[in-house]
């Protein structure tokens, strides 16, 4: 393997041994190899040889291949788009220095995507002589937070997972109806019932005054109110559990440690209504099929396509998935990737794909092949969905929730059926966003590149103003 070839996986290397518990020492013995030289690695500060991949991938209890797909790609895009911005209009970087940057020394590059995540908090905040309301500690830098979190941990919580399954058991030993088992846990345990109620406008639910009631909003769908009581119930069952990720995790000490409870009390809910073996068995037989296993499982679409991306148990794992959700007005509030394409950290994603283009045709699947610019392709399904509205004349969210995979895995998924994967008319081109996209010749461009430089020739007029002259 020359050293153009040579994976950067030393991030990925050091999430899975933190995740395991597993010092660098007992690594580096376990594989043979010195301490010295694995946090080498893990700094991507040293080639690894094709054995040494297979050891790590035996080790950890996955594919080689899965393991050379670098954490790093991440961090890649993240700074692309940050030097994309227009305070380094002037700066000329290269591609070749930012990953440069990431890749030698990926603790400096993070460090600057957190300057940058606050010099934007600082610059968008209103003006204020206030010091009670100036935003030292802004909520959307917990949300930036808790995003790199997950992806961190690949949105895989194995303590969540056994704390779930126990739970499960009991409720199944209650009752074959997962509802009525849930009523009966909830009641002998922590001695609660729960129960639909009329309550004031955007309360989902709340813990009556006898502190022995938790009353569900009747206006919720089925699937929704029946998450809402499994997350009320993570709170408690699985408090020790969340607690203990939170506390060794390195999220900033803002909102962001109350956002990762709710977060993973989320978590803790989709794995008690999806177990993760049956899940992991429904999506094989099913072939990823998402409204067929929202039925089995009584979920909603959204819920199976956050459970889909879970499925990293070691041994047992499911696709490498990316998700991401966006509205109407192309605010990205969820994102998540483990298949490797880039989903902008701070601007919204590009026009051409299919997220977006889902809206035009409300609760059908959308299917796209997208190729980004470094060459890689994905297979993308994307529906949109309206939420709320259950009262006259209430407000509707309308949102869009797109899930993909390398092209590699499209044959796995259902939706693939009927599509000639290697026919490159097939192919959609997408970007990051216009700051960083190299396509001069897109036809939807909204912005030039950070380094373009205007040629305007008045003989001769480009469809695009920002195309080649």
């Amino acid at each position: 393997m020359g050293s153009g070839d040579t994976p950067q996986i030393g991030g990925k290397i050091r999430r899975l041994r933190r995740q395991r518990q597993v010092t660098q020492g007992d690594l580096a013995a376990a594989l043979s190899i010195s301490a010295s030289y694995l946090n080498l690695i893990e700094h991507n500060r040293r080639k690894i040889t094709v054995p040494l991949l297979f050891k790590f991938a035996g080790y950890f209890g996955i594919e080689a291949g899965e393991l050379a797909q670098s954490d790093d790609a991440r961090l890649v895009g993240d700074l692309m788009e940050l030097f994309g911005d227009d305070i380094f209009a002037d700066s000329d970087l290269t591609n070749m220095e930012i990953r440069d940057l990431a890749f030698s020394n990926p603790v400096a590059a993070r460090a600057v995507l957190h300057l940058f995540d606050k010099y934007r908090e600082l610059s968008t905040a209103p003006a204020s002589t206030d010091t009670k309301t100036k935003p030292d500690q802004p909520h959307h830098r917990a949300t930036d937070a808790i995003s790199d979190f997950v992806q961190e941990n690949a949105n895989h919580f194995p303590a969540l997972e056994a704390a779930a399954e126990r739970v499960r058991h009991d409720i199944d030993n209650a009752s074959e109806s997962f509802e009525v088992g849930l009523r009966t846990w909830l009641g002998n345990v922590f001695g609660q019932n729960w129960r639909l109620a009329s309550l004031p406008r955007g309360i989902a639910r709340r813990i009556e005054d006898d502190g022995r009631t938790l009353a569900v909003a009747d206006v919720l769908p089925p699937e929704t109110a029946l998450f809402s009581v499994c997350h009320h119930l993570g709170l408690s069952a699985a408090r020790a559990e969340i607690e203990t990720i939170i506390e060794q995790s390195t999220l900033p000490q803002n909102d962001a440690p109350a956002l990762a409870r709710n977060v993973l009390a989320s978590y803790f809910a989709a794995a008690l209504i999806m177990p993760y073996g049956p899940f992991l068995k429904a999506c094989e037989d099913y072939r990823y099929d998402i409204e067929r296993i929202a039925r089995h499982f009584g979920a909603s679409f959204e819920q199976v396509c956050h459970r889909m991306t879970t499925l990293q148990r070691s041994g047992a794992s499911g696709i490498p998935l990316h998700l991401v959700r966006t509205d109407i007005a192309g605010n990205i509030s969820k994102r998540f990737s483990l298949s490797g394409i880039h989903i902008p950290r701070h601007s919204g994603a590009c026009p051409r794909w299919n997220v977006y283009s889902a809206f035009l045709q409300p609760g059908r699947i959308n299917i796209q092949i997208s190729q980004m610019p470094d060459g890689e392709t994905y297979f993308c399904i994307a529906r949109s969905l309206a939420k709320g509205g259950h009262r006259h004349n209430a407000q509707r969210r309308h949102l869009s929730i797109g899930l993909g995979c390398h092209i590699s895995h499209a044959k796995r998924l259902i939706y693939s059926d009927g599509i000639d994967l290697a026919n490159a008319t097939q192919i959609v081109p997408i970007g990051v966003g216009c700051r960083i996209c190299p396509r001069m010749e897109c036809e939807q461009r909204a912005h030039p590149p950070a380094n373009h430089r205007f040629k305007i020739d008045e003989q001769q007029h480009p469809e695009s103003l920002y195309g080649r002259m």
